[in-house]
């Protein structure tokens, strides 16, 4: 009972496993669906059955991981524990203290369990590939961090311009206070929110400049944040070329042919196949037979 329900190695394992991953899909799907409200109003009560069945048999579940697992206490406080408690306890909350419909949207909670594909898909194997990338992302993070201190203070000092251009000028020209003016751009704050949305070229369109001025600072921050949207992945990809690099070592050449860029650890040479550091290795090889 242990093997297949905590392991996926076993064929009983993995159907397990999978048959898991298809019920979080169908939970997460119905509790989706009754958001909808011209659906709920037609099939509340089966969606409502579906997930009330959902519910019963993640129960189940969760009474047999507790049952057949080696230390209870400890797979009940683990990560996955709590996130199968968090699955099932909004349904039963709902039911017995609070309306459900305040507590269904917790019940999403479950879309968390879908990390078990990770295990049943053997997806773990790339984690080597994704402590790769963590390891170059966190050799660049000064630099990264010196590119958010730029971006930071340009949005300050571009939204700051543009609240000045946008309300102080013209409530001065108008003969009237700041605050007084009917300008989206009412505060510094409001500015930067705007700086941020035009830097990164999302442009939602909810505040827009109006003067001359402001359109010519607004087409200069786009051109300015096209360019510094790439400036981070060119960190990382830096780092990714150096840590590639750095796992060669060039101290130790091949006897024969000279070639002196082999992996770290390696006996034979990629090239000809000569035995590296054969000066001091020959005696070491049982294998080797000198002509």
């Amino acid at each position: 009972m242990h093997d297949v329900i905590f392991e996926s190695d076993t064929p009983a394992g993995w159907t397990f496993d999978v048959g898991l991953l298809i019920a979080i899909l169908c939970s997460i799907s119905v509790i989706s669906l009754e958001t909808i409200p011209s659906i709920a109003k037609q099939e509340l009560f089966v969606l409502e059955a579906i997930e009330w069945l959902l519910t019963i048999l993640f129960s189940i579940e969760y009474v047999a991981r507790l049952v057949c697992a080696r230390h209870p206490l400890r797979y009940a406080f683990s990560f996955w524990g709590i996130v199968d408690l968090l699955s099932i306890l909004p349904t039963y909350i709902g039911f017995f203290f609070v309306p459900q419909n305040q507590t269904r949207s917790f019940a999403i909670l479950r879309s968390i369990r879908l990390l078990r594909a990770f295990r049943v898909l053997k997806l773990w194997r790339m984690m080597s590939d994704a402590d790769e990338l963590w390891h170059a992302v966190w050799n660049a993070r000064h630099k990264i961090i010196v590119f958010l201190i730029v971006v930071m203070v340009a949005v300050t000092i571009s939204g700051t311009l543009m609240y000045f251009v946008e309300t102080i000028v013209p409530a001065l020209v108008a003969g009237v206070r700041p605050e007084q003016y009917d300008s989206r751009f009412d505060s510094i704050p409001q500015a930067m929110y705007w700086a941020i949305v035009t830097m990164t070229t999302v442009g939602y369109g909810d505040i827009v400049p109006t003067t001359t001025t402001g359109k010519v600072i607004s087409a200069t921050l786009i051109l300015l944040g096209y360019s510094l949207i790439i400036v981070p992945s060119g960190f990382v990809t830096a780092e990714l070329s150096s840590r590639s690099e750095s796992e060669k070592r060039t101290g130790d050449s091949c006897p024969r042919c000279a070639t002196d860029e082999h992996l770290v650890g390696a006996i034979y040479c990629h090239r000809c196949g000569e035995r590296l550091g054969r000066s001091h290795q020959d005696s070491e090889d049982p294998l080797r037979k000198d002509s």
